[in-house]
């Protein structure tokens, strides 16, 4: 179980980020983190990710603190970030030298697959198109075999259908292993679609102000009538969070979240 213990994080120069983040997430849960600007929810992934330090609070996996970059906790940043030099094959393995070689081949060539570029695996990044790469990425975190995956809004700069179809991906490679998921995204379609619930966070600083469980079959279709409540519920708790204290719906504007 990944557990956030009253996690803040505060930059030297003053900016508070986060401000007491309590949160269990069980084994094999895909949790979404939605919210407007500065309500820290890539200082969040980057604290689980060991890629910064807290100020405040504790990060445990499995009782385990984790302080600095963990070996089970993977993630998956809004850019691909492939190494040109490398082949598809290459960048999927890519931190897998301490695996023997015939596993380390099988992992990726079941990962590639998996994705849909199992016959990509000897062309080289500049050969792919913008979601071929994402894909590399994600088959990458999965060959790690993390308890955690981390997902800094992977899908944000593909256009729909891409999206959708590496939803799809994502979502058959997490069947298989089952790690735990944190996805940031501001596409609460998108969190309805992957995630079994949203947690809203209120900015300045970040912290949580709502929960909304999307407990929805799998697979899920946009247009159903339970995908629509949900991103309906969410939408509204994402308003609500915007608010001043005291502010009421009739007096609040549209709420430019994202």
């Amino acid at each position: 179980m990944l557990v956030l213990d009253r996690l803040s994080k505060t930059y030297a120069d003053g900016t508070r980020a986060l401000q007491d983040i309590s949160l269990s997430v069980r084994g094999a849960e895909i949790v979404a983190l939605v919210g407007g600007s500065g309500c820290g929810k890539t200082t969040l992934l980057r604290l689980v990710a060991g890629l910064d330090v807290a100020t405040g609070g504790r990060i445990s996996l499995d009782g385990e603190a984790i302080t600095a970059p963990h070996p089970g906790v993977g993630i998956v940043f809004q850019e691909p970030r492939l190494l040109p030099w490398l082949t598809v094959a290459g960048n999927a393995a890519f931190g897998l030298d301490a695996l023997p070689a015939r596993e380390r081949r099988e992992r990726v060539a079941h990962a590639l697959d998996r994705v849909g570029l199992a016959d990509h695996a000897g062309r080289w990044p500049r050969e792919l198109s913008g979601g071929q790469q994402q894909r590399v990425a994600i088959a990458r975190a999965f060959v790690a075999a993390p308890k955690v995956l981390l997902l800094d809004e992977p899908f944000s700069a593909l256009d729909a259908f891409t999206r959708a179809d590496l939803h799809r991906h994502l979502l058959a490679l997490w069947a298989e292993s089952r790690p735990t998921v944190l996805i940031v995204t501001h596409d609460v379609a998108e969190a309805v679609a992957l995630a079994d619930r949203a947690v809203v966070l209120r900015p300045k600083p970040g912290r949580i102000d709502d929960t909304v469980p999307l407990p929805l079959s799998r697979p899920r279709q946009p247009t159903s009538p339970g995908s629509e409540a949900a991103v309906r519920a969410i939408l509204a708790s994402l308003d609500r969070s915007l608010r001043p204290p005291g502010e009421t719906p009739e007096r609040a504007d549209a709420a430019l979240w994202w």
